[in-house]
This record gives structure tokens, sequence and C-alpha cells, in this order.
């Protein structure tokens, strides 16, 4: 039980301080750009239009906001970082019983606790995307339940729920994969520094898991927030998908696979045109 709470209060520090990240993060995913690209010069000395990266984002949502409104849709996430802990930590004592394997353990667990805590992931998002249109629908958690379910039902909580379900398994076994492959054939077990070499190991093949499991994150927030009557949810920000696979598909002819990925060091996308009035790229 004490361990849980540390984790829980470790846990909740970290996402308060990694909330504007995120928030930024979703706001560029959706495809909001309410800053126009500036000439500037890329690691190798060219000159390239480049995009406004984090600092620039942020000063721009405090400009409007003020330094708090870096923090919409924190309440809703801390909640579901809380209940996502709590059920994971059950969920791997209950597994301890049944189940062997590490991997197959912590994958039971995760998809556990993603599953519990979506409504609460989806509400986050929701939030957050308020700040295209102005919008003031999604306001507190209580009243966000209340509206998700009378616009849209039970389904609506787990808007999203499946490619972000996929992307969490994936990278769970891609990681440990490669981490194991690594620790067998790469790493000499006769070395001092041997534990922590595995520790770094499995930092870096986690970063690389997390890279290539990227479209899954995208797509799951994009249907999270799809015609869910906010700006950014609807056209021209995004198309009506009627699925998370149409979803995918139009983001891979359109080349946005990786919309989002990088806070830094955004170019403009070749091909693609701004539009003040729209804030966005067509």
């Amino acid at each position: 039980m004490a361990d849980t709470c540390g984790q829980v209060l470790l846990g909740s520090g970290l996402t308060v301080l990694s909330h504007p990240l995120m928030y930024i993060k979703v706001l560029v995913q959706v495809g909001h750009e309410p800053l126009p690209p500036t000439l500037g010069r890329n690691m190798f000395g060219r000159q390239v239009y480049q995009l406004p990266g984090l600092f620039a984002y942020a000063k721009h949502i405090i400009k409007i906001d003020g330094k708090s409104g870096l923090f919409k849709g924190l309440t809703p996430r801390l909640c579901a970082g809380t209940i996502g802990t709590i059920v994971h930590s059950k969920v791997l004592q209950v597994c301890c019983t049944f189940v062997c394997e590490i991997t197959t353990k912590e994958m039971i667990a995760r998809s556990c606790a993603t599953i519990v805590t979506h409504p609460f992931h989806v509400v986050t998002l929701r939030c957050m995307v308020q700040f295209i249109g102005r919008e003031a629908k999604y306001s507190g958690v209580f009243d966000s339940i209340v509206t998700i379910y009378r616009e849209e039902g039970i389904l609506g909580f787990f808007a999203g729920l499946i490619p972000r379900l996929l992307g969490d398994v994936l990278s769970l076994w891609i990681c440990n994969m490669l981490a194991h492959f690594i620790n067998t054939y790469a790493i000499d077990d006769s070395t001092s520094h041997t534990g922590e070499i595995k520790n770094c190991s499995q930092a870096v093949t986690g970063f690389f898991a997390s890279m290539l499991t990227y479209p899954f994150v995208l797509v799951s927030n994009l249907m999270a927030v799809n015609n869910c009557g906010l700006a950014g949810g609807l056209p021209p920000y995004a198309a009506i998908y009627p699925n998370w696979l149409h979803c995918w598909s139009h983001l891979s002819r359109e080349g946005n696979m990786s919309r989002g990925n990088s806070l830094f060091f955004r170019k403009l996308p070749a091909g693609k045109m701004y539009a003040i009035e729209q804030k966005r790229f067509f």
C-alpha cells in the first residue's frame, strides 16, 4: 500500500510538471497552428521555414489565458493517473497467482488501467482542445462526464480506446523484446557495470518503441475529440472519421502520421500552405 501511495504521489508530481508539454502537443496533433512559420536555419545552415516550437507556443497560450491556461485538463488527468496506478498495482497482484511471464502480466495490468481510466483521458483531451474554438463545453470532470453521456452515451467515454490499447501493447512488447535481445547478445555480464548498462538499454528501447508506436497515440487522441461538438474536432481541423482505421488512412495519405511527435525544430511540411484565418495547414 505504501509503495502504491508513493507511486501515486510521484506520478502526480510528474503529471503536473509535464502537463504544459502534453497540452501543447495535443493542440499540435489536432492541427492547430496559431502562429505563422518563420524563416530560420536548420542544423546545416540552410534557410528553411520553421514552425513555432514549444516555448513560442507556450508564450502564445500564456498571452491569451495566462499561466494557468497551460494547465487546462489537469484535474481529469490527475484522476486518470491516480486511478490507473491503483488499478495497475491491484491487477499485477492478482496476475501473480496465475500468470508467470512478466511481460504478459504487465500487458494485462496496463490494459486494465488504460480501459478504466480512458473516460478521464477523453475528458482531458476535450478540455484541452476547447482552446481552439474558445469553448467552455467541458468545464469540470463531473459536468464533462454528464455531457458526454448525454450526447454520446457510454461509447463516448471510450472514443479512441482501440488504437490506444494497441499502441500500449505493441510498445510494451517491442521495448521488452529489444531489451531482451540487447541484454542477452550485446552486453557482457562479466563487466562491473552490467546493471547500469541494462537499465540504460531499457530506457533506449522504450524511447525507440514509443517512436514506432506514436501513430497509434496520434490516431487515438484525434478520435477522442473527433465530432464531439468542438471546433478542434470538426472541419476544417479534422474530417469526420467513421472509425479509427479511416482516420489512420487519412493521416497516412496526407503525410501527417508524425504530427506533434516533436515540439522542437519543427519545419514547414513539404507541399503545405499556411492559412492565417484558419490557423492551420492545408
